[in-house]
């Protein structure tokens, strides 16, 4: 990929001080730029989606890679955001009230200036539970600390994302998974879609990793997919691990792959999510985050387009890594009207 691109060309910095001024002195645009957005007539154009995940702040995760911080610059989270979202492939994103409320802004200040969206007829999911934050010692106990269904509902969003991490020998475990049924219940009350993730944890060390052998996975769908009063409306996001064909057999609910920590090779991504979609008719995309919009090179766009062909396109694993390549035009996002020149 080339090592050309600027986000200051992409995106003008200022961007986070009008946002700020919307915040301040038009609040109310939030919610009016969420009912002009044009949904879709259904959830997914071809019984596939990818979601690029932005919520990693809300649970005080920055990291990417050596970058301690690179996710904690709203700037560059934004910018990196808009950018992929050129992939017209790209169905939509996920992100906690925050994010997602920066981009109804966003997308109003362009609407100003161009009268077209870069939200209309993408998916918005809200991520509910954050308070399991990195590394304190409540982590077990993830709290439902930010989108509820109803505000999902007023903002027209598509659903809501939740996540339990199962660590038998945490009591705070239980409450989470409990809360996740909740909130499942909730959502389909209001026809709205849940994404859950649901993860089998062990700690080390005073830290948490996830048990990603294909044994734990597939009893842990047996869990996931029976909370709630209904499962019609729910799509799980789990790891990718070999033999994800025994993976497919554990449910029959929808799978969308997660991306995981950043790694140094995109191909090496592009290479299990290609081994993913080949397990079996469960798996119907990804919802990945700093592997999408954080790849090793500057420019997330190339990452991006390649990830949508696999999914959407059913490219081979050959073509999809050789487009990574392909150069991608910058075309500057307009903030502002154009100012008419007098003759």
């Amino acid at each position: 990929m080339e090592n050309s691109y600027s986000l200051e060309d992409f995106l003008n910095p200022a961007v986070l001080d009008m946002i700020t001024e919307v915040r301040i002195h038009r609040p109310a645009v939030i919610e009016a730029e969420a009912r002009r957005r044009r949904k879709r007539t259904r959830l997914t154009r071809d019984g596939r989606m990818v979601l690029v995940a932005l919520d990693h702040p809300a649970r005080g995760v920055t990291r990417v890679g050596d970058r301690d911080l690179a996710m904690g610059d709203r700037y560059e989270l934004l910018a990196r955001a808009r950018r992929v979202l050129k992939d017209p492939d790209l169905d939509g994103f996920l992100a906690a009230s925050d994010v997602v409320e920066d981009m109804l802004i966003l997308s109003h200040l362009e609407r100003t200036a161009t009268g077209r969206s870069f939200l209309d007829g993408r998916i918005m999911v809200g991520s509910m539970n954050r308070g399991g934050l990195s590394e304190t010692v409540f982590e077990m106990d993830d709290t439902f600390t930010s989108f509820t269904a109803r505000r999902l509902a007023q903002l027209r969003c598509d659903g809501g994302k939740m996540l339990y991490r199962l660590d038998r020998g945490d009591p705070a475990s239980l409450k989470t998974i409990t809360a996740c049924a909740e909130a499942i219940n909730e959502l389909r009350q209001l026809k709205l879609s849940a994404f859950l993730e649901p993860l089998v944890v062990e700690q080390k060390e005073g830290s948490y990793r996830s048990l990603n052998d294909v044994a734990s996975i597939v009893r842990n769908c047996g869990i996931a997919s029976a909370l709630g009063e209904s499962s019609s409306r729910v799509w799980l996001k789990l790891p990718y691990c070999k033999d994800f064909s025994r993976v497919c057999r554990a449910t029959t609910l929808p799978i969308l792959l997660l991306g995981g920590p950043a790694r140094d090779d995109p191909k090496e991504v592009l290479a299990d999510f290609y081994d993913g979609l080949s397990s079996g008719a469960r798996v119907r995309g990804a919802i990945i985050g700093r592997n999408l919009f954080f790849p090793a090179a500057e420019d997330p766009l190339p990452m991006c387009r390649a990830l949508t062909s696999l999914v959407h396109k059913g490219a081979s694993l050959d073509d999809a890594c050789q487009s990574l390549n392909r150069p991608h035009p910058l075309e500057p996002v307009e903030l502002e009207k154009k100012k008419k020149i007098r003759r």
